[in-house]
This record gives C-alpha cells, structure tokens and sequence, in this order.
C-alpha cells in the first residue's frame, strides 16, 4: 500500500538531524579518540586528544557546534518505492537546513558560485542524493562537510594492471601530503571502482560505516588494515604533533567498473566526524 508523507515531516527531520549533526559527535568517534588517547604515548598528542575529546563533550554539553567550520551539507535521500511525498522534496530538505543553520547559530560558509564568491547567508543550496530504494520508508542521512579535510580529497584514475599495494601506496601518500591541514586523527573513506564520480561519491560513503568495522570482501579488509598502520607510521599524530594516531579508521568500498579502468578516490573526515541519521 502507497504511503502518504508530507514534505513539512522531511523538513523537521533534516533541521533536527543537522542540529544533532553539528552538536553531537559520532559514539564511535568519540570512543575512537579515548582509544588513541588510552595508548599514546607522545605527552603532546596525549594532551592534544584530551583537549579534542573535552571539546566534542563540551558541545553536547552547551549544545553549540564542535567546529567553527559547520561545512557544507551532504543529504543522503533514499525513498521507498511505495512512498509518495506531498511537497517539493528538495525545497523541504534544504528548508530544513536553512532553519537549523539559524537556530544553532552556525557559520554560514556557503557562497552562490564557484568565482562570484558572494555569501548565500543561509548555508544553501545543500548537496542532494536520492535513491529509490525497496519499501514504504525514508532515509535521510546528513553528513556535515568541513572544507579543511574536504580540500585534502584527492582521486586518480589507475591503470587496471595496478597492484592492490600501489592503490594503499596513493591512500598512504595523500595522508602525507596532507599533514596536520585535514586536523587529524582523521577517518579515511576510499571509493574504489565504477566511474570517477562513482569511486568519488563511495569514498564519502565510507565514513558512514562505524570505526573499527571491515568490510565483508576479505581482501578489501585486508587493504583496510594495511593502509591504517602504513598511515599511523607517518608519526604525524593529532593536529600534526606527533604520535600513532595519525588516522583512527580506514573504511574501502567497492564497485564494479570497467575492463580499461580503476578509480580510486580518497575522502578525508577530520577528528570532527559529523553524520546523523533517520529512517521515518
């Protein structure tokens, strides 16, 4: 049966979910970072993971933003195929988000074009996927985007005899390249496969999936793995001082591509990890 949902339920979602987003740092990041802390041993990585992990409590606490930068907003829209929504979906999404942005007092970073460079003042237009999917559900995910660590995404198009150790070698080397400007410890997502701007929308998927689990394709877990100890060996540590916790997770996904080609794109997540998400 064809379920009804007005577009006034998708606006109070989002707003409530970019709210909670920006507020209220991921359990698993939270509980990765007194991990790192737990076992580091450089005296001002220790110190730096404390004032990190105060801070992300501190903001839940106040309920004000964990980072001045409240990025860009990522909207993952995935709709039942026996749903039917009464209003304009993307007006109601980013409505949403106009509303939260307002009411939390958050940095407004978006400007209408790429070179005009003028402030839209309300943090809009939003980035939107939608995907249908089975059901009489929707699932909304926010994913709040700083531009420190967005800026340090890289992706390359390998030739298809590429070695697996060469795609860890283009991860690891991003991570250094990047240093302390993607504030880590960081979350590394990887998109491998499909199109360029397939493997580029994987690789922000990827920091969806909670730290420390692994994919069910074994030898892309054991890439996982690989890549997350070669980058704690950099010794570039929290906010570049040193230490092991350069990165706390790696997270590969993968998808088919074609027989001339092997994108692989890399997404890099500062320690201020910001998703929420609802099903309704």
């Amino acid at each position: 049966m064809m379920r009804v949902v007005q577009s006034k339920l998708i606006k109070e979602t989002v707003k409530k979910l970019c709210l909670k987003a920006n507020i209220e740092l991921r359990g698993d990041m939270l509980a990765a970072l007194k991990r790192a802390r737990a076992v580091e041993k450089n005296l001002k990585a220790r110190r730096i993971l404390d004032i990190i992990i105060d801070n992300a409590l501190i903001a839940r606490k106040k309920k004000m933003a964990i980072c001045q930068d409240t990025g860009m907003v990522v909207v993952y829209f995935d709709i039942g195929q026996d749903v039917m929504i009464k209003g304009n979906i993307d007006k109601a999404i980013n409505e949403g988000v106009r509303e939260a942005y307002k009411e939390g007092y958050f940095r407004k970073s978006i400007v209408k074009g790429p070179f005009s460079r003028k402030n839209t003042d309300t943090n809009l237009p939003s980035v939107i996927y939608t995907k249908i999917v089975p059901g009489n559900k929707i699932s909304i995910t926010v994913i709040i985007k700083g531009f420190g660590c967005e800026n340090a995404s890289r992706t390359k198009m390998f030739m298809p005899t590429e070695s697996p150790a060469a795609v860890e070698d283009f991860v690891v080397d991003v991570v250094k390249e990047t240093g302390s400007k993607a504030c880590p410890p960081v979350y590394i997502g990887v998109g491998i496969g499909g199109t360029l701007d397939k493997a580029v929308s994987l690789s922000k998927e990827a920091v969806l999936r909670k730290i420390g689990s692994h994919s069910e394709i074994p030898h892309v877990a054991k890439m996982e793995k690989s890549i997350l100890r070669k980058i704690n060996k950099l010794n570039i540590g929290p906010m570049g001082a040193g230490g092991k916790a350069t990165a706390l997770g790696v997270s590969i996904l993968t998808y088919p591509t074609h027989i001339a080609g092997l994108p692989v794109a890399v997404n890099i997540s500062c320690h201020a990890t910001r998703n929420a998400r609802k099903t309704i």
